[in-house]
């Protein structure tokens, strides 16, 4: 038996948030990878929004006089059409006394036993706590990785369809159009295709945006396509972080040739040397193109979700 006592917020505030975040920052440290995806985090420090609720888990500390923050989890309702999202996580420290399955429990009360859970990583612990809580696995998203040379002499040169141009995201300019065409490639795609102009202004403003390394390909004044590079520096990875090509241009080798800019980009001005990107295990389309072009399975995370 404990004392944890669970809080269901909308909004954290500074000193809470920084909690949070450092929660989530020594599990990633311990697990090898981030228990709550790059959306979640900037969800943390991001304010109310509409849909998303934040679960803290308090307990006492070991002298049993204050609360420590030793659990953490993220819901996200705003999918019109599938069960709420959850990421959550337990501190490395406070592990193994159930704190886990009581914020399992929490979140299925919450959305009423419809739900949706990422295990990132797919850990054997998550697995078992997802059977624990009777979760069915549903989703695989790959992360797959592949060397980079720095002369890109294993990369072809782009090769772009008639009438196409290319030139790097201009922000403010190119926001509308970005978002527009980014909906229509991912409408089958509930977190990527569902951004907003707040979803975008957070990313444009954190440390890693850069957007030489984001590249516009236009058929006239149409957006037709573009690849989203980002730099992991501390790790130094590149990462494919987001490739789109609009319903109207599919099909005509586009996004393979902004797939081969952006790794030339990450290699030879970068200097990095190593690629990675995420991919639906199912979308053998993609699949089948970033093999051809080196890729190979560095790790998994998966999905669970309640049979309702």
């Amino acid at each position: 038996m404990t004392d944890r006592r669970i809080e269901d917020v909308s909004e954290l505030p500074g000193h809470d948030a920084d909690k949070v975040l450092g929660l989530i920052g020594a599990a990633a440290a311990q697990d090898g990878q981030a228990a709550v995806s790059e959306q979640g985090r900037l969800h943390v420090r991001g304010g109310a929004r509409e849909g998303v609720r934040h679960l803290l888990v308090w307990a006492p500390d070991g002298d049993g006089e204050a609360e420590v923050l030793v659990g953490y989890g993220q819901l996200d309702g705003t999918d019109p059409v599938e069960a709420p999202a959850a990421e959550f996580v337990v501190h490395p420290a406070h592990r193994g006394r159930g704190h886990g399955a009581a914020l399992g429990r929490a979140l299925l009360t919450a959305t009423g036993k419809r739900l949706r859970v990422w295990a990132h990583g797919g850990h054997p612990p998550a697995r078992h706590l997802a059977v624990q809580l009777g979760l069915k696995l549903f989703r695989e998203l790959r992360q797959m990785r592949r060397p980079l040379d720095p002369d890109c002499a294993d990369l072809p040169e782009p090769s772009w369809p008639v009438g196409v141009t290319v030139r790097p995201f201009v922000p403010g300019q190119d926001d509308a159009a970005w978002l527009a065409v980014n909906a229509a490639a991912f409408a089958h795609h509930p977190e990527q295709g569902s951004l907003t102009q707040r979803d975008l202004d957070d990313r444009k403003a954190e440390p890693w945006f850069d957007p030489a390394g984001f590249f516009l390909a236009f058929r006239g004044p149409a957006l037709a396509g573009f690849h989203w590079t980002k730099v992991h520096q501390e790790e130094r990875l590149g990462e494919v972080y987001v490739v789109g090509v609009a319903p109207s241009e599919q099909g005509g080798g586009l996004g393979r040739a902004l797939t081969v800019l952006g790794l030339r980009h990450l290699a030879r001005d970068r200097g990095l040397p190593t690629a990675m990107l995420y991919v639906d295990a199912d979308n053998t389309p993609a699949v089948t193109v970033y093999e051809r072009l080196g890729f190979t399975v560095h790790e998994t995370d998966l999905m669970y979700r309640t049979e309702n």
